[in-house]
């Protein structure tokens, strides 16, 4: 064998490598968050670092978010593979056209609370009447108070309604300006917990506002063109987030290797609430919301957050790409 044939062979040898090995790396995806990683999307993580997406033939990129509006957008532009976004969000940009569709409601209901703290005698929504109530205009929690109001039989105006901007709203309940806040038990009451204080959560999924939380998301086409992968895909996450609600330890450990600026101890402190959103009640299995969850979150969002009721609740969601041996509820 002369030189150049020698050299031709060795370029093909390491051409048919390399080709093994990116085939051996599947198909390239990426997924946005919500927002920076955290617990409530943890599962994903360490679905990543237990090689479960490199299993099922995908090489997953996971980049942090900017809240679940620009994420569905990122979607809807193709510049992102997946997403994942809080339901209402997503259905919303679904009725301006965009073809963003939900293929698996990861945390079953949202973590929306009002939250109190333990020594002021709220324990139900009906305590607040007669209370300073701290709420952040234009959030979907503010909004959907007066669903809250609705399901249990109270007149919004015996309560002393107050808004805050959102950098003094912690402050201003653990100050006692206000007796109570509307925000997000997984971000809100940690950061009052952090601080020594002892917090009552009462979830807004109790008191009659089971609206569906955040959801893997992706566009009509990209579905349509490999079904198959996007099954794999939502299995493989299911499968992450079962691993993580049984070891959170490990779940954050796996944040934290992809995010160094994440502090585990912040992410040990969520699970505590996200454990509570992956199963709604009355559902069976990992991202399977119980059809009269959806009902209601349309008949939520339609009545108080403008969601048009010119397409059926089935248009914004498909059950089609859930695994058959999804994890079970407990």
């Amino acid at each position: 064998m002369n030189r150049r044939m020698l050299i031709t062979a060795v370029a093909a040898l390491a051409l048919g490598a390399s080709g093994a090995l990116a085939q051996g790396a599947g198909k390239p995806m990426k997924i946005t968050l919500n927002f920076l990683a955290a617990a409530p999307n943890a599962g994903f993580m360490l679905a990543k670092q237990m090689g479960l997406y490199q299993k099922a033939g995908i090489d997953l990129t996971i980049e942090e978010g900017k809240g679940s509006g620009t994420t569905a957008q990122m979607v809807a532009t193709g510049q992102s593979d997946l997403g994942f976004a809080d339901a209402p969000a997503a259905m919303q940009l679904r009725t301006k056209g965009a073809p963003v569709k939900i293929i698996a409601p990861v945390l079953q209901t949202n973590g929306f609370a009002i939250i109190a703290l333990e020594d002021s005698g709220i324990a139900s929504p009906k305590d607040l009447v007669g209370k300073k109530v701290a709420v952040q205009p234009g959030t979907a929690q503010t909004t959907l108070l007066d669903a809250i109001l609705a399901s249990n039989r109270i007149d919004k105006s015996k309560l002393d309604i107050i808004n805050i901007d959102p950098g003094a709203f912690v402050g201003a309940l653990l100050e006692k300006k206000v007796d109570a806040i509307l925000g997000g038990a997984d971000f809100h009451s940690i950061q009052i917990r952090e601080r020594g204080f002892k917090v009552r959560d009462i979830f807004y999924r109790d008191v009659g506002v089971p609206t569906v939380g955040l959801s893997i998301i992706a566009r009509d086409d990209r579905i349509k063109a490999d079904a198959a992968l996007y099954r794999k895909f939502v299995e493989a996450s299911l499968q992450g987030w079962d691993a993580a609600r049984k070891n959170p330890d490990a779940a954050a450990d796996a944040v934290v290797a992809q995010f160094p600026s994440v502090k585990k101890a912040q992410v040990l402190a969520q699970f505590d609430v996200v454990d509570k959103l992956l199963c709604a009640p009355g559902a069976s299995a990992l991202g399977g919301v119980p059809e009269a969850n959806w009902s209601k979150s349309f008949d939520l969002l339609t009545q108080y957050l403008g969601l048009p009721k010119d397409k059926p609740i089935g248009d914004y969601y498909t059950t089609e790409l859930l695994p058959a041996s999804a994890p079970a509820c407990p």
